[in-house]
C-alpha cells in the first residue's frame, strides 16, 4: 500500500563550497533547509553566489564559538539531515556527536572533506582546482604540452555534493527499514575520480595515459567546429546513419569534396583519416550560422548544436517550455538562475524561491519532524546489508549515463536486472575503441566492467513482440524501471509510465532522454558533447585568448546520472512511485553554478587557482586560491623567489607536501596511471577495488563515493557477461520452465 507523502525534510547546513551543492539540492526537493554560518565566513562571495547557492534557505550567522555549537546541537536534535563539510580540521559536527550521541541518534549525518577523515592527507587543504587535480580530472583538460585545465565552475567541487546529497538520501532509506540514523563520509578526490569515464580505466585495461587534446575526442569523432558566427559542437560519430546524413547534407550543398569517394564510407578507413575528415566539416560548418547548423542538425537528426553562452539558457525554448529555470525574489528584482536538476514532486516546476532570509536567534524548524517509520524490504531480492536492500531495479539503460546510475544502485546493495541484447549492440560492449584492453571482445570490454558490476544480464531482444511481452511481465516484480531511450519507445511497447503504473503502482520510472520526454526539441538526437554546448558549460571552457574547447570526457554523463540517483532515491523515500523525467540538458546546467546570475547581475567569476608547471616531463602542481601575502610567506619559507621557480625546479608531490605543511592548499595533477599506482591516500583508503572476471581476471573498478557507516555499500560482483543470467531470471522472476526458455531460445527472443 502506498504510503502517505513524508513531511518536508529538515536538513541543517553547514556547508562551505564542497557541500553547497547538496544543500542547494534538498532545497529543491521541498526541504526545509536552515543554514548556520560563523559570521564573516561568507563576506568572500558574491552576491550572485549568495543567491545561487542559499536562496530558499534561512539563514543565522553567530560569531561566538560556543554559541554557534549550541546552536548546531539545538537545531541537530531536529533534523533529519545534518549536512557539515570542509577540512577535517574545521569541521565542528563530529565532536559534538562525541559528546551527546543520543541527540544524533536517527539523524542522517553528512560530513564531506577534501580528502578523506582516513588515509595520511586526510589533513590537506584544496579548493575546486586542486580537487580536479587531486582526482584527476584537470589532466583531461587543455592543449598538447600546455598546463592541464580543470573544468569550469567549481565542477569538482559539485561532483563532491552531488555525492553528499546521495549519500544522505541512501542513507535516509536505511533509516526507513532500520529506524535509525548514520554518518556518511564523502571524500570530494574520490568523488572526482569515480567521474572521469576514461581517465584511471584506460591504464587499468589498456596500460594507456589519454594526454591533453584541445578539446578533440579520443575515441569518437566530435569536437567544437568555429561557425560564422561563433561556434558549434558535434561530429559523425554513432551508427551508420550519422555519417550517412551528414554526408548527404554536404553533398547537397555541393561541399563534401572528396568525402562521397567510396574509400570514405568505410568507418575504419575514415577514422584512420580522421583529421583530413575534420578539416573538409570545418569548413562545411565555417560557411554556416550557428543558429542555421543547430536547427538542421534537429530537423536531420544529428547530434550538433550551437555552444551556447550561459545568458542565453533563459531564452532556450527548450528550457523555457520545460520551465527549467528558477526565478529568485531577491531585492535586485525577481531574477532568474539556472534551475534544479530534476523536478521533486515536493517543489514542481516552475520554482521560485525567495533570497536568503535571516533565522532570527532562537527560531527553529518550520513545522515538527515526522517521526520515523520503517517498512519492509521487497521479498525475494538479496539481503547484503546495503542500503538499498531489498530494492529491485529493471535497467534497460546503455552506453555510459544510465549505467552509472544502477551501477550505483548497484553498490549499494539493490539488485539489477540488466536488459540487454545483441541486436542492439551497446557501444561500450562492443566498440573495439571502448574495450581498451588490447584482444578484449564484448564480454571483458573495459568500460562495460566498470560501469556494469554488480548486474546480472537477461538477454532479450526487444525488437520481438514476446521479448516486450516478457519485459512487461517482469515490471510488477521491480521497484525502479531505469531507462534511456529515445522519447516515445517505451510508449510503443506499451510501457509508458501510465502503462507502467497499471502494472505496479509503486513502480519509479527514471528516463533520461538527452532533453527530456517533451518540448520543442523533444526529438533532439545528443551526444555528451552536444548537451555540454546548449548547456552553456562548453562556452565556459573558452576564454579571452582561446575559443572553447569542449571536455573530452563524459563529464556530463554522470552529473545527469547523479541527478538521476538522487531523484529516484527521493521517490523511493516518499514511497509513492512516480515518473522522473530527468533531462540530461538540465542536469548539466543545473550545474553551471552562478554563471546565469552574474550575467544578469553584471558580476565577474572568481579567479582560478593556479596549475604550475614541475620538474619532469609533463609534470605540473595545482595550487589552491589563498591570501596573495600567504602565499608569498610560504614561497619565501621554502627558500624562493616566485612560486614559478620554486615549482619548476621541484617535484610536483614533494612541493604539494611542503606547500600544504604551511597550510597552503596543493596537490599534484594526477592522470590515470598516478591515481591508481601512485596516489598514497587512494592506495590508502582502497579506492581502486578489485573484481574477479571469468575472462579478464582480476581487474581494478573505480569504487564507491559514498561511504555509510552502518549499511556500507561494496563491489560484489564483476560485470555480467552477455545474458549470463537469463534463465535464471526468468525462471526466478517469471517461473518459466526449462520447455518455455527452450521455445524462446529457439525463436530468438533471448538473444
Amino acid at each position: 500500500m502506498t504510503r502517505p507523502s513524508p513531511a518536508p525534510l529538515r536538513v541543517l547546513d553547514l556547508t562551505d563550497d564542497l557541500g553547497a551543492h547538496a544543500a542547494r539540492l534538498f532545497v529543491g526537493t521541498g526541504a526545509d533547509v536552515v543554514r548556520l554560518e560563523r559570521a564573516g565566513t561568507g563576506a568572500a562571495r558574491s552576491r550572485a553566489e549568495e543567491l545561487h547557492w542559499h536562496a530558499g534557505k534561512r539563514v543565522q550567522r553567530i560569531a561566538d564559538e560556543a554559541v554557534l555549537d549550541a546552536r548546531i546541537a539545538e537545531l541537530a536534535a531536529g533534523a533529519d539531515v545534518v549536512l557539515e563539510s570542509g577540512p577535517t580540521s574545521r569541521l565542528r559536527t563530529p565532536a559534538l556527536r562525541e559528546a551527546d550521541p543520543s541527540v544524533w541518534a536517527d539523524v542522517v549525518h553528512v560530513l564531506v572533506t577534501p580528502f578523506g577523515r582516513t588515509g595520511p592527507r586526510r589533513d590537506w587543504l584544496a579548493d575546486d582546482v586542486v580537487l580536479s587535480a587531486a582526482g584527476g580530472m584537470a589532466w583531461l583538460g587543455g592543449d598538447p604540452g600546455a598546463a592541464p585545465e580543470p573544468p569550469p565552475r567549481q565542477q569538482a567541487e559539485q561532483l563532491a555534493g552531488a555525492h553528499a546529497a546521495i549519500g544522505a538520501w541512501l542513507a535516509l532509506l536505511a533509516r526507513d527499514r532500520t529506524g535509525s540514523g548514520q554518518l556518511v563520509e564523502v571524500s570530494a578526490q574520490e568523488a572526482v575520480a569515480a567521474t572521469l569515464e576514461t581517465g584511471a580505466i584506460a591504464w587499468i585495461h589498456g596500460r594507456s595515459v589519454p594526454g591533453r587534446t584541445s578539446g578533440i575526442y579520443g575515441h569518437v569523432a566530435h569536437r567544437v567546429f568555429p561557425a560564422a558566427d561563433g561556434h558549434v559542437a558535434g561530429g559523425y560519430s554513432g551508427s551508420p546513419r550519422m555519417w550517412d546524413d551528414l554526408l548527404a547534407w554536404m553533398v547537397e550543398t555541393g561541399e563534401a569534396e572528396d568525402l562521397a569517394e567510396p574509400q570514405w564510407q568505410d568507418g575504419e578507413h575514415r577514422w584512420s583519416g580522421r583529421p583530413h575528415v575534420d578539416e573538409v566539416v570545418a569548413r562545411f560548418a565555417a560557411r554556416r550560422s550557428v543558429a542555421e547548423i543547430a536547427e538542421q542538425g534537429r530537423t536531420r537528426a544529428l547530434p550538433w548544436a550551437e555552444v551556447a553562452p550561459p545568458s542565453r539558457l533563459v531564452e532556450n525554448p527548450q528550457l523555457a517550455h520545460r520551465d527549467f529555470m528558477v526565478e529568485i525574489d531577491a531585492p535586485e528584482g525577481r531574477l532568474h538562475d539556472v534551475g534544479l536538476p530534476f523536478e521533486s514532486p515536493a517543489l514542481p516546476r516552475p520554482v521560485r524561491l525567495a533570497a536568503p532570509a535571516d533565522l532570527p536567534a532562537g527560531a527553529g524548524w518550520a513545522q515538527g519532524r515526522a517521526p520515523v517509520t520503517t517498512r519492509v524490504p521487497r521479498p525475494g531480492t538479496p539481503r547484503h546489508g546495503g542500503a538499498l536492500e531489498g530494492v529491485r531495479v529493471l535497467d534497460l539503460t546503455w552506453v555510459l549515463a544510465g549505467p552509472y546510475v544502477t551501477k550505483t544502485f548497484a553498490d549499494h546493495g539493490a539488485e539489477i536486472v540488466k536488459v540487454e541484447s545483441s541486436q542492439r549492440k551497446d557501444p561500450t560492449r562492443f566498440a573495439p575503441g571502448m574495450r581498451l584492453r588490447p584482444g578484449a571482445s564484448y564480454d571483458d570490454s573495459g568500460y562495460f566492467l566498470n560501469f556494469n558490476r554488480g548486474k546480472r544480464s537477461l538477454a532479450l531482444n526487444l525488437r520481438t513482440s514476446r521479448g516486450q511481452e516478457l519485459l512487461r511481465a517482469l515490471v510488477p516484480h521491480v521497484d525502479v524501471v531505469v531507462e534511456n531511450f529515445s522519447p516515445g519507445v517505451l510508449a510503443r511497447w506499451d510501457l509508458a509510465y501510465d502503462q507502467l503504473r497499471d502494472l505496479n503502482p509503486e513502480v519509479v520510472l527514471v528516463s533520461m532522454a538527452g532533453v527530456g520526454q517533451d518540448g520543442p526539441w523533444r526529438s533532439a538526437v545528443t551526444f555528451a558533447d552536444t548537451l555540454a554546448a546548449m548547456s552553456g558549460l562548453t562556452y565556459e571552457t573558452g576564454s579571452a585568448t582561446r575559443p572553447p574547447q569542449g571536455l573530452t570526457f563524459g563529464l556530463g554523463d554522470m552529473v545527469a546520472a547523479n541527478a538521476a540517483v538522487a531523484a529516484a532515491l527521493e521517490r523511493l523515500h516518499r514511497g509513492e512511485g512516480g515518473h522522473v523525467d530527468l533531462s540530461q540538458l538540465e542536469a548539466m546546467a543545473a550545474a553551471l553554478g552562478p554563471a546565469a546570475l552574474e550575467a544578469e547581475l553584471g558580476q565577474t567569476v572568481r579567479p582560478r587557482s593556479t596549475v604550475m608547471r614541475c620538474a619532469g616531463e609533463d609534470r605540473w602542481l595545482a595550487v589552491g586560491a589563498c591570501p596573495a601575502d600567504e602565499l608569498d610567506a610560504a614561497v619565501r619559507a621554502l627558500g624562493a623567489g616566485s612560486l614559478a621557480d620554486l615549482a619548476a625546479a621541484s617535484d610536483a608531490d614533494e612541493l604539494a607536501g611542503r606547500l600544504q605543511a604551511l597550510g597552503v592548499p596543493a596537490y599534484a595533477v594526477r592522470d590515470g596511471h598516478d591515481l591508481v599506482e601512485v596516489d598514497p591516500q587512494l592506495a590508502a583508503r582502497g579506492f581502486y577495488t578489485p573484481l574477479d572476471h571469468p575472462i579478464a581476471g582480476p581487474v581494478l573498478h573505480e569504487g564507491l563515493v559514498e561511504h555509510l557507516e552502518a549499511t556500507p555499500g561494496a563491489l560484489r560482483t564483476p560485470a555480467p557477461l552477455l545474458g549470463q543470467h537469463t534463465e535464471e531470471l526468468l525462471t526466478e522472476l517469471l517461473g518459466l520452465d526449462p520447455a518455455e526458455l527452450n521455445t524462446l531460445h529457439e525463436e530468438g527472443v533471448l538473444q
